[in-house]
């Protein structure tokens, strides 16, 4: 459901509450389309959030840390130049849409009392932030729509502002039993929250759906008396603002599936966990979905690349296993030169084959020699030999090269691998680095990437018996986490697949129960994921060695154990995850 209109409303009259009269002292712009105001209302401090993301599009307060460019985007910097120390006049909701203007009371440049006007609009991919004059001019936008692009509505710093084209529905303030009726009736034969979405502003399905249940009689979609319908149902709309009461909704794996800003009756209770604040739940749904979707979408170039190099060592590993393959007649070559030489009395030019008896077979077979009737019988034998020298250097090489190839492989396997493990843009830029330093990504220098990042961490879960254990995200953790290893430490990892490092944070005797939840996790960060029977080696830190000159992570070890494993992203989540 987020963000419907009625949900904006709720965010949009609590934020308003909190705010109103509070000056602004920052504003960052962490995104493209994301801003954020740090507002000093009171005697507390407010970090609002302005998000026009196509799949993320919200507004609400946070309390997330977000990282910024090194050099502010012009965005920002006007924003700055006209918002900041300026006052919130009024954050408000208009028509019930999905838009939000929000009015700020500053002073110019000449000194000058004005008024500036933030405006965030909801519209899927067309959403959008709008800094707005006093005049109703536009100043600057997060997306500028040109006239090719749109020629019903263009968003350029200088025109002015047209707000979005209105559609034919109710302002839920507007709502009373008589126009809701005209409109119910115009929707025509349809289920009652059909109707109810085509004819109130800001009424997402899933929300019309539950109003619809609780003013229709259970079992039934529509209404048999739609004038007594009408009336419960417009003093519903009118009441809603007083039931603030905001619940996320759970899937049946613990995740944020929905947010409610009050109970829906139609979904069990046991399944809407209560927030304090419409902010807070709004924010423990979007917060990991939104940081998700854009580590996607950061890392879709990298996904690219590594998909590229992966096919091209296909088709390298293809070839190299062909020239493994026809090399492996060398030997009849051979053969044939010194057979043919061992009867050159009774060969003549122009014989397009002889018969020749194998003396180097215990039988003494005869077999059939081809020959090129163009050259004599010394001639057809070094021709013979060439080919065999030939096969037998290229033998040599395509086994080098086959090795190189495989190991390039698995490098690119394991690296794809870590990509998907990513939670922050801290592992995605190790990453990065771990491939400018092989070569595989060109270094740049680019003003506006992020601060420098601090270091990652490894994924922190505690077995069932409260022991610790440490997985690697990645080539450079994965090094650090064995490398940080005590020596009697225990060390798994999947055998002869991509996967990462698992350390157990015990010496001594290690409880199965947690031997197990390690290999789990060893098993399921691996590239046998969604196999069956996963080998897992396990060893004490102290046989693990790196590889000299090897890639970051690269290691061998002696003196392990294996276990076999089957596992299920239900497995992982029984072991409690400290830190992601």
């Amino acid at each position: 459901m987020p963000m419907d209109g009625l949900t904006l409303g709720f965010a949009a009259r609590e934020i308003n509450a909190c705010i109103a009269g509070g000056r602004i002292d920052k504003v960052t712009q962490p995104e493209k389309d994301a801003i954020v105001l740090l507002v000093r209302a009171g005697s507390t401090n407010y970090k609002l959030l302005l998000c026009a993301s196509p799949n993320n599009a919200r507004l609400h307060f946070t309390g997330q840390n977000f990282s910024n460019p090194l050099e502010p985007p012009m965005f920002c910097m006007l924003l700055r130049k006209q918002l900041l120390g300026g006052r919130i006049a009024a954050v408000r909701q208009i028509a019930g849409d999905r838009v939000i203007h929000i009015d700020i009371d500053t002073v110019d440049e000449m000194g000058d009392h004005v008024t500036r006007r933030l405006i965030l609009e909801i519209m899927g991919r067309h959403s959008n932030l709008i800094l707005v004059d006093g005049e109703g001019k536009i100043q600057e936008a997060a997306r500028h729509v040109s006239f090719d692009m749109s020629r019903v509505r263009q968003v350029q710093p200088g025109l002015t502002y047209l707000p979005p084209p209105a559609q034919d529905k109710l302002n839920p303030v507007d709502v009373n039993a008589d126009n809701l009726l005209d409109y119910l009736t115009r929707a025509g034969d349809v289920p009652l929250h059909k109707a109810i979405a085509a004819s109130v502003s800001g009424m997402s399905m899933a929300t019309a759906k539950e109003l619809a249940f609780r003013v229709l009689e259970r079992g039934t979609d529509r209404s048999d008396d739609l004038p007594a319908t009408a009336t419960r149902l417009a003093d519903l709309i009118r009441r809603l603002p007083e039931m603030t009461d905001p619940r996320v909704l759970m899937d049946d794996d613990g995740d944020p599936a929905d947010v409610f800003v009050f109970p829906y009756l139609m979904f069990p209770l046991e399944n809407q966990a209560p927030a304090p604040t419409v902010s807070a739940a709004l924010e423990k749904y979007f917060g990991s979905r939104d940081r998700q979707d854009r580590l996607n979408q950061k890392s879709a170039s990298m996904v690219k690349l590594l998909k590229t190099h992966i096919e091209r060592c296909e088709k390298k590993l293809a070839q190299q296993e062909e020239d493994l393959s026809n090399a492996a007649k060398l030997e009849e070559y051979r053969l044939m030169g010194e057979l043919i030489n061992a009867n050159l009395w009774q060969l003549k030019k122009g014989q397009s084959e002889a018969q020749l008896q194998n003396f180097y077979s215990e039988e003494g077979e005869m077999i059939t020699v081809p020959l090129d009737i163009q050259l004599t019988p010394v001639q057809n034998a070094q021709r013979y030999f060439k080919k065999y020298q030939k096969a037998r250097t290229t033998r040599e090489m395509a086994a080098e090269q086959h090795e190189a190839t495989l190991q390039e492989l698995n490098y690119l396997e394991s690296t794809l691998l870590d990509v998907g493990k990513c939670v922050g843009e801290s592992e995605l830029e190790e990453i990065r680095q771990e491939l400018v330093s092989t070569g595989y990504v060109k270094k740049t220098t680019n003003r506006r990437q992020q601060r420098a990042l601090p270091k990652s961490k490894p994924y922190h879960y505690r077995s069932v018996d409260g022991i610790d254990i440490f997985v690697g995200k990645n080539a450079a953790q994965n090094e650090r986490l064995t490398g940080d290893a005590r020596p009697n430490e225990m060390w798994l990892h999947a055998k002869d697949m991509p996967g990462s490092h698992v350390i157990i944070k015990a010496e001594g005797s290690i409880p199965d129960s947690t031997l197990a939840d390690a290999a789990t996790l060893a098993a399921w960060y691996s590239k046998g994921q969604h196999s069956s029977m996963v080998p897992i080696d396990y060893t004490l830190k102290r046989y693990v060695k790196k590889i000299p000159g090897g890639a970051t992570g690269m290691v061998t070890y002696t003196g392990q154990k294996t276990a076999y494993m089957t596992v299920t992203e239900a497995d992982v989540k029984k072991i409690e995850l400290v830190e992601g």
